[in-house]
């Protein structure tokens, strides 16, 4: 999370996605969500692949904002690439030492579940992050889950706190970077020693960043409070969702290609 990331950041430009209603947007990462884990055949991961790239191209988000939205997460890929390789006993053993086996079932294991993370990543940006406010992602959330409203749920105030955490993943970013940058300054050192030493090192970034985030919190409750925030009872919106002929049509084809992605994985077995 720390240097530039694009993780959680509006990309604020123009695009098919920009203007689809959030609320198929959201839909369709569900959709998007259920085939990256129903798909394990190459080529149907090649086809996800070039799905992506057509999903960047129409987010008009470019090549290099998706790599900033990646690069954070880059060390907890290949963290559970090597646990599953490491772990996974079953299939033909490809190497052996000591007590450590990695097997050809363990191999492809790993590397599905590294991609797998990778692209759902890159999907949950596209669709959500970095072509949706956090503002439409909260009114679509209270819109799609409105019927739960029936058994009491309270639905604007949980969208509003997804919406919140959303907005704050920058800002965290933002805020490590300078403590970092600020304790660098004083002389500590994350880059040299061992993971002892560095584990201990973090925990001068990790007091400050939780203290800055409890102040943040009871700065914006006390903004809320004093623009006499009450919760959702009665509150209209400024800008409504209203939903468009060409939402449902990118909806449905966006829907069939995925429809499409997991039937094909099925075909090649």
């Amino acid at each position: 999370m720390t240097g530039d990331s694009a993780l959680g950041r509006y990309c604020n430009t123009d695009s098919l996605l920009h203007r689809t209603d959030p609320r198929v947007k959201i839909i369709l990462y569900v959709f998007y969500l259920v085939a990256i884990f129903m798909l394990s055949n190459p080529i149907s991961l090649l086809m996800l692949a070039a799905v992506t790239l057509l999903l960047i191209y129409l987010g008009n988000t470019g090549l290099k904002v998706i790599w900033l939205t990646v690069k954070p997460i880059l060390l907890l890929v290949v963290f559970i690439t090597v646990i599953n390789i490491f772990t996974i006993r079953a299939g033909k053993p490809l190497f052996s030492w000591q007590f450590i086996t990695v097997t050809e079932d363990g191999l492809k294991t790993g590397i599905l579940m590294g991609t797998r993370l990778i692209f759902l990543i890159i999907i949950t940006s596209i669709y959500l992050t970095l072509t949706t406010t956090p503002l439409k992602i909260s009114d679509s959330l209270e819109s799609l889950f409105s019927w739960m409203k029936v058994f009491r749920f309270p639905v604007h105030e949980m969208s509003m706190m997804m919406s919140i955490a959303l907005r704050f993943i920058p800002t965290l970013s933002d805020e490590t970077r300078k403590i970092m940058n600020a304790q660098m300054s004083r002389g500590a050192d994350y880059d040299t020693g061992g993971v002892i030493k560095r584990i201990k090192g973090y925990i001068t970034v990790l007091v400050p960043l939780f203290v800055s985030s409890f102040n943040r919190a009871e700065d914006l409750a006390t903004a809320m409070d004093a623009r006499c925030y009450r919760g959702g009872e009665g509150r209209t919106k400024l800008n409504p969702l209203r939903l468009k002929g060409s939402d449902v049509a990118t909806g449905i084809i966006l829907a069939l290609v995925a429809a499409g992605m997991v039937a094909a994985d099925r075909l090649l077995g």
